[in-house]
């Protein structure tokens, strides 16, 4: 669930230049690839690694591109610039130019970082969806699926960026170039699928925004109503619609670093402070169901893989090491991360289920003893938290949505106003999205089927499959039906987990 403060600028091609004349570069923001085709308008061989040791939290990091010389995508093998001869030892890693490298252990934290936010809260909620038994085994599984499609992007942007002789790609783009280098039948649509996940990338994040509105609103309202009068969840969803957009008001992501590192803090009290509560006076296992009915096994789906929101942040983190080989491997950066984040999501999840059952609200926060001080200072801590993380959420879908109103305004004037335009429009949209609905495990569930499955479970294989179908997907094609299984689940948690959360707001709540 993805993040930069410090952005560094893009040396552009003599073409480009000689087009913009003494015009002065611009530092051009890496919170999103272009919206054009994989090409050479950048000269990417020189491409400055972002620096994202002071990164903010859960925000996807893109680099950003050009038009290719005369429009052509490239062909399996030819992506490096015309003119000049591929290398066949073009190592990506060696090939990196990065100011501050990140340590291991800086990487480590990002990982951490980007994989948890307000899901790891909602988990119990997934729990009573499943069952005490299913919940634990699919979380660990879900959680070993989405950790092996991360080495699975790491492995296609490595061999992609040695084709087209590029240091690094982001999500997007190594969908682009997969789709561009593979089979002839795939290259005319590359562009349509880079735009299809940026598209995936909006949803994804402005239902986390969504999200965000309502958790905050939501703790606010327990914590009001215990002290002094309790008010309909849609006030103080409009109450919270101003600070909202003043805090989206700030354009440059340097200016909320402090404000990441206070939410962290803030995180890792609240989350501490739960586990004391949850840990106290547990009922015995058989108090609670180890299955629930196999119907709302999909609403467990859609939670589960909103939590493991951190594919987005996978190549950025190892685009940024100083030493990426240790990223991968067993005992890896990696999977040393993501077995940690799964061990806090089943236990979340198990114990949570446990000493709350069926009562188990969207959040675990909302579960806690209202009549006592500490367990209301964690309600203000984590809603203060996710509203503080709201905006590094929001950078993402701006930065896909505004490059393509801002070639529409020509003045410097406009473009100055249009842009406090979009970035209010974008909040008030979210807003509208929250208040029609305020189920808040409803909300994660939808968000986590339509846009987390795609991105986390569907997408990665299929690159794969496409990047290799030259090469050799293994033995009798393994590689082949091993992807094509997760493919699979990923479209039926897709549908199955869309159509049951749709059903379930709907319905105005748990079935």
């Amino acid at each position: 669930m993805a993040d930069l403060t410090a952005l560094n600028p893009l040396r552009l091609s003599s073409a480009v230049q000689g087009k913009m004349g003494k015009k002065k570069e611009e530092r051009q923001p890496l919170l999103v690839s272009s919206n054009e085709p994989l090409n050479d308008t950048y000269d990417r061989s020189v491409i400055p690694r972002p620096d994202l040791r002071h990164s903010p939290d859960n925000v996807v990091v893109h680099l950003a591109g050009g038009p290719m010389e005369g429009g052509s995508t490239p062909d399996a093998g030819q992506g490096h610039p015309p003119g000049k001869p591929p290398k066949p030892d073009f190592d990506p890693v060696l090939n990196r130019n990065l100011e501050h490298p990140t340590s291991n252990l800086d990487t480590m934290i990002h990982l951490l970082k980007g994989n948890i936010g307000s899901g790891i809260l909602a988990m119990p909620d997934a729990f009573s969806n499943a069952g005490l038994v299913v919940g634990t085994i699919g979380t660990l599984v879900m959680g070993l699926i989405c950790t092996h499609c991360m080495h699975i992007l790491v492995k296609c942007a490595h061999e992609l960026c040695r084709r087209t002789q590029v240091p690094a790609l982001g999500f997007s783009e190594v969908v682009e170039a997969a789709f561009a280098t593979g089979p002839s039948r795939t290259r005319h649509v590359s562009h349509i699928a880079k735009i299809l996940v940026n598209i995936f990338l909006c949803i994804t994040q402005l239902g986390f925004c969504c999200v965000y509105f309502v958790f905050v609103a939501a703790n606010i309202r327990d914590v009001v109503a215990h002290f002094w009068v309790d008010l309909d969840l849609q006030v103080y969803l409009g109450l919270l619609l101003v600070p909202m957009i003043v805090l989206n008001w700030v354009k440059n992501l340097k200016y909320l670093a402090p404000v990441s590192m206070f939410a962290s803090i803030l995180t890792i009290t609240g989350l501490g402070i739960t586990f004391f509560y949850m840990l106290q006076g547990l009922p015995r296992t058989s108090s609670v169901h180890a299955f629930a009915p196999w119907h709302k096994l999909p609403l467990f789906f859609g939670t589960a893989i909103y939590a493991f929101e951190g594919i987005g942040v996978v190549l950025p983190l190892e685009n940024n090491m100083e030493t990426p080989q240790d990223f991968s491997g067993l005992t890896g950066v990696l999977n040393t991360g993501m077995v940690i984040v799964a061990a806090l999501y089943t236990s979340v999840g198990f114990f949570g289920y446990l000493k709350y059952g069926d009562k188990v609200a969207g959040s675990i926060t909302l579960n806690l003893p209202s009549g006592d001080l500490l367990a209301q200072s964690v309600r203000v801590m984590m809603g203060l938290a996710i509203f503080l993380s709201y905006g590094l959420q929001f950078y993402v879908p701006f930065n896909i949505v505004w490059p393509l109103i801002k070639n529409q305004l020509h003045t410097e004037k406009a473009q100055l106003y249009g842009e406090y335009a979009v970035r209010t429009a974008i909040v008030i949209f979210t807003f509208i999205l929250a208040a029609l609905i305020p189920d808040l495990g409803a909300v994660i569930s939808l968000v986590g089927a339509v846009s987390s499955s795609a991105l986390a479970l569907i997408f990665p294989p299929l690159i794969e499959i496409i990047t290799f179908w030259k090469v050799g997907l293994g033995r009798y094609n393994w590689v082949l039906w091993k992807d094509l299984a997760i493919v699979m689940f990923g479209l039926l948690g897709f549908g199955f987990g869309s159509y049951a959360s749709i059903e379930n707001i709907l319905n105005g709540g748990k079935s």
